[in-house]
């Protein structure tokens, strides 16, 4: 199974940075998915939610507002003006949920990406 790393980098520090299997990515002209060996690319970030599908198998969500991605054979880093990871249990996983409902309800980018990142954020939190 071939791997490529991940980074996802806010003004504020790392919000993930670890090996995985594939991530889709919310593209300024819809959302895309890269895997390892993908063909090299840079394209901005529009709202939405990053889903990670980890080395373990886990998925993993990440809400952004807005931001760019730099995608290489075996490395993707995004950089985001803001970033939630939408991950842990009970009552974190709960803040983590209400803070990614702030950061993209103060984007100022489209109302479609923002309501499609907003359901993708209310499917996780009904998985509470």
């Amino acid at each position: 199974m071939k791997l490529m790393k991940l980074e996802i980098v806010t003004p504020l520090g790392v919000i993930f940075d670890d090996e995985i299997k594939q991530v889709t990515l919310p593209g300024s002209e819809g959302e895309f998915g890269v895997l390892p060996e993908h063909a090299s690319l840079v394209s901005l970030l529009d709202t939405g939610v990053i889903v990670i599908d980890t080395k373990d198998g886990k998925e993993l969500s990440v809400a952004v507002d807005a931001g760019y991605v730099k995608v290489e054979e075996n490395k993707t880093l995004c950089v985001a003006d803001g970033a939630v990871a939408l991950n842990g249990k009970g009552s974190d996983l709960e803040k983590a949920i209400n803070e990614a409902k702030d950061l993209l309800q103060k984007a100022q980018n489209s109302s479609t990406a923002i309501a499609s990142a907003m359901g993708k954020v209310e499917h996780i939190s009904k998985s509470l």
